[in-house]
C-alpha cells in the first residue's frame, strides 16, 4: 500500500532474499494480493511484482453477488440508500470541480432524450454516480454505486412503464440537477427525498402487481 499504483515492487529473486522467505510461500501471498487487486504479476523482460490498486468496480461486483445470494431486493437498496442520496445531493452543492459542474449540465441538456424506460435507467445510474463523486465522499461513491449498479440496472426492469411515471422521472431529474447547480441544499435533498419516495412507491406497486 505504501507504493503508487504501477510501481516496481520488486523481481522475484529480489523478493526472495530481501523477505527471507521460501519461493512458495512468496508465490502463494502474491496470489492473495493478486486476487484482492493490491499487485498484479508481470512475466518476462521486466517481469516482477507491481504495485495495483482496487477499484470501486471491484467492490461493487463483489458485493453485488452477495446482494443476490441473500435475495436482495430493490425495495431493500432504495431503503438503505435513502438517506445516503439526500447526502450526497447535499454535498454535491458544495463541489467546486468545474469539470464535475460541467459534466451536470451536460447531463441536465440531455434529460428529456430518455424517453424510454432503458434510457431512464441508464440516466439515473448516470446521474447518481456523478452526484457521488460531485459528493467528494468515498464512501458515499461506493454505496449509491451499489445501489444503482445492482438494484436499478439490474432488477429496475419494471420502473418507467408509463409515459406519466417517465415524465415525472425527468422531471425530478431536472429540479434536482437545478438545485445543484444553483447550489440549493435544501432542496437538493428535497428532491432527492421525492425521488427515493416516488421510486419506492413504484417498485411497492410493480411488487403488489407480479
Amino acid at each position: 500500500m505504501a507504493h503508487e499504483d504501477g510501481a516496481f515492487i520488486g523481481a522475484e529473486d529480489d523478493l526472495l532474499a530481501k523477505l527471507g522467505i521460501s519461493r512458495p510461500t512468496l508465490r502463494q501471498a502474491a496470489k492473495i494480493a493478486e486476487n484482492d487487486r493490491l499487485i498484479s504479476v508481470r512475466r518476462g523482460i521486466r517481469g516482477g511484482f507491481y504495485a495495483s490498486r482496487p477499484d470501486a468496480d471491484d467492490a461493487i461486483r463483489t458485493l453485488t453477488r452477495y446482494l443476490r445470494l441473500k435475495g436482495a431486493t430493490l425495495l431493500d437498496i432504495v431503503a438503505v440508500s435513502r438517506l445516503v442520496a439526500e447526502e450526497a445531493a447535499s454535498l454535491a452543492c458544495k463541489c467546486n470541480d468545474s469539470a464535475l459542474r460541467d459534466k451536470l449540465v451536460q447531463f441536465a441538456a440531455t434529460i428529456d432524450e430518455a424517453g424510454t424506460a432503458g434510457a431512464l435507467i441508464v440516466a439515473e445510474t448516470r446521474i447518481a454516480r456523478l452526484l457521488a463523486r460531485m459528493s467528494g465522499n468515498p464512501a458515499i461513491e461506493l454505496v449509491m454505486a451499489i445501489g444503482y449498479s445492482f438494484g436499478m440496472e439490474e432488477q429496475g426492469t419494471n420502473l418507467y412503464q408509463t409515459d406519466d411515471d417517465r415524465e415525472i422521472a425527468r422531471k425530478l431529474q431536472h429540479g434536482l440537477c437545478q438545485a445543484i447547480l444553483e447550489r440549493d441544499s435544501e432542496v437538493a435533498r428535497l428532491m432527492m427525498r421525492r425521488r427515493s419516495a416516488t421510486l419506492a412507491g413504484w417498485i411497492e406497486a410493480a411488487e403488489a402487481r407480479a
